[in-house]
């Protein structure tokens, strides 16, 4: 018998460029299922590991398939998996390039793709995979650093929250990780305040953000700390460059917990490729990695602060996995509560778009993720 294959977005080394191949399919294990990928979506972490994968997943085994973000349909399901039945609809965070995991089979950027079952939801039928597509790592990043035990350790998201009369900052609500951040927020009882730029004011009062200031502004911090006279703040959650030293400051003149969870590194490797002549551009970004990581260090001190970065597949070992994909999200697709944000743009049709789609990432988009079918 021929073995059964299909195509991936393989990244052959460290460096190197993406190629289309052919690979075997892969039956799913104990706990997996197999889905046949109709949708995906690209993450600013798809190009540094590609770019920079030395750095940041010296533990990568190659040939990898990169990409965390995928919708379609489930064909197999491996030895104990009993929420999902062949056929159905879903979405999923692909574990691949995780160092628990570290398996091209269950890398997104393919077309039959292995999935953890509880890092994966159903999704309704009015959902459609383009749409769906746009949630898991920005969802499961914000679900670390609000739930999981060593950061904020809210209270779990409920598709019918109990209000705790306190509030999380958020910062930087119009992107992926903010976006979902303000929805579990809120799903968990806590009001929200947020910052965006004046044009995303709107979306992010409709995903439920009861206070939001323009980021921009350079009185911000001051007109957060007077929003939140009064008020138990539990601590933020923070997107973007300078983001964690400004929610440094002013969380150390609120009321409640002074931590920090950051999603965004201190310096950004936007820049660096993989091409020829790239330490030019690495050197400069670890030094400001460097440097950043210690002035943020010097800064909590001095302000008696803590602060974290946030490692947005953590959750697939602990219990948050299962409290997002399992408990949660379910019943909170289907009834309506909880929106697959930012709203999708699809780049294009098939494994060959992918890198156009990482391109215009890399150029800059504001309350919108970008997306491939397949």
């Amino acid at each position: 018998m021929t073995p059964q294959t299909h195509l991936a977005l393989l990244l052959p080394g460290k460096r190197a460029q993406l190629i289309i191949a052919s690979v075997p399919d892969v039956s799913p294990g104990a706990g997996e299922i197999a889905v046949k990928v109709r949708a995906l979506a690209v993450n600013p972490f798809d190009r540094y590991v590609q770019a920079v994968g030395d750095v940041v997943t010296g533990y990568l085994a190659y040939p990898a398939v990169i990409g965390t973000d995928v919708a379609g349909e489930v064909v197999a399901l491996g030895p104990g998996v009993s929420r999902f039945r062949i056929g159905d609809r879903v979405l999923g965070h692909a574990a691949g390039i995780e160092k628990c995991r570290n398996k091209a089979a269950e890398g997104g950027f393919q077309e039959l793709v292995l999935l953890l079952a509880h890092m994966a939801s159903p999704i309704p039928a009015d959902l459609s995979f383009e749409n769906a597509a746009v949630l898991p790592l920005g969802l499961s990043t914000a679900a670390c650093g609000l739930f999981q035990k060593d950061f904020l350790a809210l209270a779990p998201p409920r598709v019918d929250p109990v209000p705790t009369r306190e509030t999380v900052l958020v910062w930087g609500g119009s992107s992926s990780v903010g976006s979902n951040a303000i929805q579990l927020a809120r799903a968990a009882g806590y009001d929200v305040a947020t910052t965006c730029s004046p044009a995303n004011f709107d979306y992010v009062r409709q995903l439920g953000a009861a206070h939001v200031f323009d980021y921009r502004r350079p009185s911000v911090d001051a007109e957060i700390v007077d929003a939140m006279r009064g008020r138990q703040v539990v601590g933020a959650i923070t997107i973007g460059k300078g983001a964690a030293a400004a929610c440094m400051r002013i969380l150390a003149q609120c009321e409640g917990r002074r931590f920090v969870a950051q999603a965004s590194a201190p310096a950004s490797f936007d820049d660096v490729t993989g091409t020829p002549g790239r330490w030019r551009k690495l050197l400069p970004a670890l030094a400001k990695m460097v440097a950043g990581s210690i002035a943020l260090k010097l800064l909590a001190k001095r302000t008696g602060l803590e602060t974290k970065m946030i490692w947005g597949g953590s959750l697939i070992e602990n219990e948050v996995g299962k409290m997002i994909y399992g408990a949660f999200l379910p019943e909170a697709l289907s009834r309506k509560i909880y929106a697959a944000m930012p709203p999708s743009e699809v780049v294009g049709h098939g494994l060959q778009s992918i890198s156009e789609a990482m391109a215009r990432q890399r150029r800059g988009v504001s309350a919108r993720k970008l997306v491939v079918t397949l």
